[in-house]
């Protein structure tokens, strides 16, 4: 599960890379076209969106490898094993907001309710109220549930990304091995 988890963080930081690239490039393009007064509307939409799918595969990535901002105030005044199970602690948290946020997902998108009316949404919203299947972006006429993906996208990638790094964490207290303490 690790390589995979690694192998995936990598995925996920070439492509919010590449979505980094394409929202300066958008960005560009929306103050050059502005400039001469030939405004392209649609450029505004696409950079919010590649810029939300950059920030939601980032932060999975910089979960995966700890490096989010914390406040280590206490955690620096704890000994070497009170610091492992503050880490632990943590990494539990993030594997149950993972689990829950994927819980939200799946009864948001409902895709078992939408299976059982044959990918018609009309039907599904018929039965549950649920549009989410029929909006569509403002000046690019998408979907926007291709853009809300991200969330059950980044849903499961921090669900692995979690319980790798809880083996991780409870691998390193029963060795008690509190040489790479990480918070």
């Amino acid at each position: 599960m690790r390589k995979l988890s690694d192998w995936l963080a990598t995925a996920e930081m070439w492509i919010a890379a590449l979505l980094a690239a394409l929202l300066t490039v958008l960005i560009l393009l929306n103050v050059v076209s502005r400039a001469l007064g030939m405004a392209i509307y649609w450029v505004d939409e696409m950079a919010i969106y590649a810029m939300v799918w950059m920030t939601f595969l980032a932060t999975s990535v910089v979960i995966k490898r700890r490096q989010t901002l914390s406040v280590t105030l206490i955690v620096d005044l704890l000994p070497a094993p009170g610091r492992v199970w503050l880490g632990l602690f943590s990494d539990l948290m993030v594997l149950l907001f993972a689990g829950l946020l994927l819980v939200f997902c799946i009864r948001w998108f409902d895709p078992f309710t939408l299976y059982q009316h044959g990918f018609d949404s009309g039907a599904f919203q018929m039965q549950t109220f649920n549009f989410i299947y029929a909006e569509s972006t403002n000046t690019l006429g998408l979907k926007k549930f291709w853009i809300w993906l991200a969330l059950p996208f980044v849903a499961v990638t921090l669900l692995l990304h979690a319980w790798v790094n809880l083996l991780g964490r409870c691998s390193q207290l029963l060795k008690r091995d509190y040489s790479d303490v990480q918070g």
